[in-house]
């Protein structure tokens, strides 16, 4: 069993083969931090790793003793107040005020396996033997509460998963008033920290700092894990690159609004603190009531951000994904948003379809428009029954249409929201998430629904329910159009307010659950405005979301790069769009709108009924290869070889599970004039191995076979006639160019 405890030095140690991780119960009955990182052989006591020192102004909790103070130790959970004036991983307070707490280790408990989290999503194991749980309880006896720290190693991963409860049994009663998954302290602060921020369509960039003294970090206080920031961080040496040196990922299984924080005090003490974020967040326990955490997930490498990358990408794949889509390929599509918007009918998505069919697509996906009255934005959100002037037989005449033309059906749904003119305002105007007595902003025209009320969700999913027990739908993408601003819940009283923000989060996911228990076969597709909500929560109910509103390539490039930072290229969805692109005006070819999307699910968002022959002829080839390496594409192991943050080329690469296959996607945005050679250093090859490498599309051309060590260590020459390099040219080389390499092994 990986987790030992050791009584004489009350010391807890989790290890594996790749790292260790190591908990001391304190002088003072806290839980203190001793160690993380690569694999320690295990020793009866640690001690020696815990250092204290007598230094000015510091509280010291033991009568006429000036060496033990919280300020200056490592902790795994701290208090503020009780001699640890940094930010803290949780603030409660009493009837009476007070906020002063003193949590001591009561017991423990070590088990194989690891617990479900009751309403919130986690990731888990299919046997007791994949990973090992310890759960540390802390007590405070003055108030009646206790502290319950979960941590779970699995086996064969570097990963350690944390979350706490809190137990409360005080007659008063406590709140909560901040409580955060979990907590690290690092012993120095030689660290660059690097996280995924942007902006509506142009989410999830690559940003990197060196750690200062202070506070940085990154929030969401906009109902969703937003645009702007992903509730993940990452921590690695100055050294490390892409395959080597240190690397530790901090991730947040949750949907909302989170904090992920990190202060560095003035004797380079790193502490990581993540969780649901304390602004109007106020949850009171009453005496028998306890509060869950989400999960927070930490991943260690020594092997680089790639392996900190590939971890994430297998755990989240296979062990927070579920369901029957998990490990299938995903179908691949056409969406008709991009090619009608709101102006279509049957007739006119018929049309789309039969010649969707002919290009050997596989789901047609209905968007926004279908419902209600709905031509414009500004109507009908709530009303989830058909629009029958522009579909006279409903939705299930038209999937059953569908269908019949050899396609799977797929329709969008915009649960959480609603618009002034709808059935549901008029007859609930006191479902709105908003304080009626005052002004309150409407974003796209439509209003957030009041998710944390039970009946609100009951009757969104009575109106799902009755389209999809009537209608054979495949595939929901569930979209989410904007993030929250006047946060009040309507005939609740003020003990209630605190918990909304998490509460409504805790709703959505209660109506995925139930949709998901009630049809198993149908795929969701999260999305929230594009990737507003692209975050660890949401891939517990929906395997893939929609990556961003931003379909053009170039840009494509760099969101879907950043996003695979933490997220498996099976949950990116990926389209080709139209050139020139609608959201950036850019004009880019068919094949490198291809070779992006080929990095994710894969589909189309087009009109097809009007694009020349010979671009249809490329698509049924382009869907013919996407068929064939989606496999190798969506379940392998995906390696970043060259950064588009920070050159004007960029590379990436799948690697086959069974190791005999590999695709290369070489991106260039600036054709340069007199241009220098260039090689792109392959990875995860096989070095004693031979590999035959073939160019795939606009080129076609055989390079013959090579050793994986020349491919990797030598590097494959992708320099073309920009750099001088005679009788080496393509017929679409310029700007926004692409190539794409199948290399097999022989």
């Amino acid at each position: 069993m990986p987790i030992l405890f050791h009584e004489k030095s009350q010391e807890f140690h989790l290890y594996n083969k790749d790292i260790s991780y190591i908990i001391k119960i304190l002088r003072n009955g806290q839980a203190g931090h001793v160690y993380y990182g690569k694999r320690l052989a295990d020793r009866e006591d640690f001690g020696y790793l815990v250092e204290y020192a007598r230094r000015d102004m510091a509280p010291y909790p033991f009568e006429g003793e000036s060496k033990f103070s919280l300020e200056h130790l490592r902790q795994e959970y701290p208090a503020f107040g009780s001699g640890d004036t940094r930010y803290p991983a949780f603030e409660m307070e009493r009837e009476d005020g007070s906020r002063v707490v003193d949590f001591k280790y009561k017991s423990h408990r070590i088990f194989g396996g690891k617990k479900a989290l009751e309403g919130l999503p986690a990731t888990y194991v299919e046997s007791e033997d994949e990973a090992d749980t310890l759960e540390l309880v802390l007590e405070d006896e003055l108030i009646h509460t206790e502290l319950i720290l979960s941590y779970t190693i699995y086996k064969d991963l570097p990963v350690i998963t944390r979350n706490t409860r809190f137990v409360c049994e005080h007659p008063e009663g406590i709140a909560l008033l901040n409580c955060m998954s979990g907590c690290l302290d690092l012993p120095d602060k030689e660290y660059e920290m690097t996280e995924l921020a942007g902006s509506w369509i142009r989410e999830r960039h690559v940003c990197s700092r060196e750690l200062a003294y202070g506070i940085q970090g990154v929030y969401s206080m906009r109902g969703c894990s937003s645009h702007q920031f992903n509730p993940f961080l990452m921590l690695k040496r100055k050294n490390a690159d892409e395959s080597r040196g240190e690397a530790i990922g901090f991730s947040l299984v949750y949907s909302g609004d989170f904090l992920a924080q990190v202060e560095v005090d003035n004797y380079d003490v790193t502490r990581v603190v993540l969780g649901i974020h304390p602004n109007e967040f106020r949850w009171e326990l009453k005496a028998g009531e306890s509060f869950q955490t989400p999960e927070m997930v930490m991943v260690y490498s020594d092997q680089g951000i790639n392996g900190m990358s590939q971890t994430f990408h297998k755990l989240y794949r296979t062990r927070l994904a579920r369901g029957k889509w998990r490990d299938k390929e995903r179908p691949i599509l056409i969406n008709n948003w991009e090619a009608t918007y709101f102006d279509f009918n049957e007739e006119k998505i018929l049309e789309l379809a039969g010649k969707a069919k002919e290009l050997g697509i596989e789901l047609f996906v209905l968007d926004d428009g279908w419902f209600g009255k709905r031509n414009l934005d500004n109507c009908s959100l709530g009303d989830w029954y058909p629009n029958l002037e522009k579909l006279p037989e409903g939705i299930t005449g038209l999937a059953k249409k569908v269908e019949s033309l050899g396609l799977k059906f797929g329709l969008w749904f915009e649960p959480e929201m609603t618009n002034k003119d709808s059935d549901l305002f008029r007859a609930h105007p006191d479902w709105l998430l908003a304080d009626l007595r005052r002004n309150y902003c409407h974003s796209r025209n439509q209003y957030v629904l009041d998710f944390s009320r039970p009946e609100v969700v009951d009757y969104i999913y009575e109106q799902m329910r009755k389209i999809l027990r009537e209608a054979p739908v495949s595939y929901i993408k569930w979209d989410m159009n904007r993030a929250f601003s006047e946060v009040f819940s309507n005939g609740r009283g003020r003990s209630d307010q605190g918990k909304v923000r998490h509460k409504y989060i805790l709703g959505v996911y209660g109506l995925y659950e139930r949709l998901i228990r009630e049809f198993p076969d149908i795929l969701f597709e999260s999305c929230a405005s594009g990737g507003a909500r692209f975050d660890p929560g949401m891939l517990y109910y929906a395997p893939q979301a929609w990556t961003s509103d931003n379909t053009d390539a170039v840009d494509r490039i760099k969101i879907q790069y950043g996003t695979s930072y933490v997220y498996p290229v099976s949950s990116m969805g990926s389209h080709v769009s139209a050139s020139p692109n609608h959201q950036v005006r850019r004009s880019t070819s068919l094949d490198t709108r291809a070779n992006v999307a080929y990095f994710g699910t894969f589909g189309y968002e087009l009109d097809i009924t009007k694009l020349p022959e010979e671009e249809l002829e490329a698509m049924k080839k382009q869907i013919a290869f996407m068929k064939e390496k989606r496999g190798t594409i969506q379940k392998g192991v995906f390696y970043r070889l060259k950064s588009p943050f920070e050159n004007n080329s960029s590379a990436w690469m799948a690697v086959s599970e069974d190791g005999k296959e590999a695709l290369m996607a070489y991106f260039r945005i600036m054709e340069p004039a007199n241009g220098k050679f260039e090689r792109i250093y392959l990875k995860g090859l096989d070095p004693a191995a031979k590999y035959h490498v073939q160019e795939t599309f606009g080129a076609e051309m055989d390079y013959g076979v090579f050793g994986g060590d020349e491919l990797m260590y030598a590097g494959m020459s992708v320099s073309d006639s920009s750099s001088g390099l005679a009788g080496v040219a393509w017929e679409q080389q310029g700007d926004n160019f692409s190539r794409l390499f199948c290399i097999r092994k022989v």
